[in-house]
């Protein structure tokens, strides 16, 4: 009995690594979260260039008050 229970383990444990991702899904992974970081890095570019012109225009409006 412990001999085939171990053969069914074994074999259980084979069909569990053997049904891994294929390469085309771990491509598709990589490049989805290369697509992510890279839309995340223009948001930020986009968001500290609206805050520079906000702050500029802060600043030149308060040259403007003292004069």
């Amino acid at each position: 009995m412990k001999k085939v229970l171990l053969v069914l383990l074994a074999a259980g444990i084979f069909g569990f690594v053997a049904c891994g991702e294929s390469s085309e899904q771990k491509a598709s992974k990589e490049k989805a979260m290369a697509d992510s970081i890279a839309a995340a890095q223009a948001d930020s570019i986009s968001n500290a260039a609206s805050m520079a012109a906000d702050s500029a225009a802060t600043d030149s409006s308060a040259a403007d008050s003292t004069k």
